[in-house]
């Protein structure tokens, strides 16, 4: 069965009566169905392996929260400098401090919840524990977790995400909104809002003491 996007909907589905679509030639990846004929219906058995980003048309990106699947739209050319220049203004943070933190801006699979319900792409992922990353991305929650917000995010920023990158364990979570020119920093360690910043502040982060960073600046 298929989103309106085009991707396959839900990673299990077991004794359930649908009308059968095939899968689309160009969906791909481990996809394991079997489909048993019963007049109008079709009971089918399907598993879709944890790889979502695997599993809808070429150059289409989607996440998956709790089994849903939700739409990513391309990026415009603000929300790509925001997120070039977050990250480099970071890993220089970090290398002139020998910090073993690593950055990983978007596409970057995160998942989060170390099953097959939920994968993300954050625009920015700084991770600490080396140990939960492989070749197919991070899993885990990282450490501090960027999003850059728009008109078509904002309800899953501010919404859904929050409350399961709280919930999985990430530490310092930012959403940067460039529609407003503010930045919300959730300081999810001590479950705390900081505050609400514009982008001429130096926000203080939380995972590090002594880093502040001024969008502002950054965008010059």
């Amino acid at each position: 069965m298929h989103s309106p996007s085009g991707c396959l909907v839900k990673y299990i589905i077991c004794h359930i009566y649908f009308f059968v679509k095939q899968p689309s030639s160009k969906c791909k990846g481990g996809i394991h169905y079997a489909i048993f004929k019963r007049k109008h219906h079709a009971v089918i058995i399907l598993r879709i392996f944890p790889e979502p980003e695997f599993a809808c048309p070429e150059g289409q990106r989607a996440e998956l929260i709790d089994g849903v699947i939700y739409d990513m739209a391309p990026p415009n050319r603000l929300h790509q400098e925001l997120v070039m220049n977050l990250s480099a203004e970071i890993r220089e943070y970090i290398s002139k401090n020998n910090g073993f933190c690593k950055v990983y801006p978007a596409p970057f699979a995160v998942f989060l919840n170390k099953d097959d319900k939920t994968y993300v792409e954050p625009d920015i992922s700084i991770i600490c524990d080396k140990s939960k990353l492989d070749d197919r991305g991070y899993n885990g929650a990282p450490d501090w977790i960027i999003e850059i917000a728009s008109s078509g995010t904002k309800r899953i920023d501010y919404g859904v995400k929050l409350f399961k990158y709280h919930s999985a364990g990430v530490r310092e979570y930012w959403i940067v909104n460039p529609l407003t020119r503010t930045v919300n920093v959730y300081d999810l360690e001590k479950e705390e809002l900081t505050d609400l910043y514009s982008f001429d502040d130096d926000i203080q982060v939380c995972i590090y003491d002594d880093l502040t960073i001024n969008i502002t600046e950054l965008l010059r």
